[in-house]
């Protein structure tokens, strides 16, 4: 089990950068910005007292083109997220000559998009509905495939965000097991877009409370390991609260036209 982390309350968010990350248009742009993030893991790592071997990079491609994805292969990237279906995709279908590299899907999903996921992902990252833990399971089944997936949980009590509110995790966990495609490998959320930290650190640090009430009860083979929390602007603070998946898209891809609330998935 993981220990208490250190409290780090200087740590700052970097939700005010929007705009501000050059775009990566060669591949020692993407190896450039890799490193930079990579280093920005490893100095979060250092002040919790983690290995930073224990923080998987989850690189997001959402918006961004098919020749991008390439450079960002080229790069080294050999798992790339995304938010909406249709687009994640529509990119599988362009890249399947890169055999090795791989999709995790961590937007919304409703039912009728559940045969394109178990069609191609290897990931899905906003579970958050028995409806679509059916739909998954009964489209993997057909396919001859299993997926890894993360429980979304909604840690700030925001109306517009996805994900199951706290209280409900903890039935919809111990109901996983009677969908044997799905291996449930942890939880995921969004935290408050603001750049008052401490309201940031808030929601990483109920994710991983959570955690460790549900991992006391929960059903066999569900071991809960991961936590993915954070994205480009927070996920230091995301880490010094015991992240294992960071997913990150402007600091390696470049700025987006549009704030990330923008480009968020309200019902595909």
């Amino acid at each position: 089990m993981q220990p208490d982390l250190p409290p780090t309350d200087d740590t700052q968010t970097r939700h005010d950068q929007h705009g501000r990350y050059p775009q990566a248009l060669t591949v020692e742009d993407f190896r450039h910005n890799l490193a930079a993030v990579h280093a920005r893991i490893q100095a979060a790592c250092e002040r919790a007292g983690r290995d930073p071997r224990d923080v998987r990079l989850l690189p997001v491609s959402k918006t961004m083109d098919e020749s991008r994805i390439r450079l960002a292969y080229a790069a080294g990237c050999r798992l790339l997220g995304e938010n909406k279906v249709q687009e994640a995709l529509r990119k599988w279908e362009a890249t399947t000559d890169l055999t090795d590299l791989r999709w995790s899907v961590i937007g919304h999903l409703q039912t009728n998009k559940a045969k394109v996921v178990a069609r191609f992902a290897s990931e899905f990252q906003a579970l958050d509905s028995l409806r679509v833990a059916e739909a998954l399971d009964r489209r993997l089944q057909a396919e001859g495939r299993s997926l890894d997936v993360f429980v979304q949980v909604n840690t700030s009590g925001e109306p517009s965000k996805y994900g199951l509110p706290p209280e409900e995790a903890a039935a919809f966990v111990r109901a996983m097991p009677a969908f044997t495609a799905l291996r449930v490998r942890g939880l995921m959320t969004l935290a408050l877009f603001s750049s008052e930290a401490v309201r940031v650190r808030q929601c990483f640090v109920l994710l991983r409370s959570l955690r460790e009430q549900l991992r006391q009860d929960a059903p066999a083979g569900i071991a809960l390991d991961e936590l993915s929390m954070g994205m480009s602007g927070d996920f230091e603070i995301a880490i010094e609260e015991g992240a294992t998946v960071v997913r990150v898209g402007q600091a390696i891809f470049g700025a987006r036209a549009l704030p990330d609330s923008h480009y968020w998935p309200t019902g595909e």
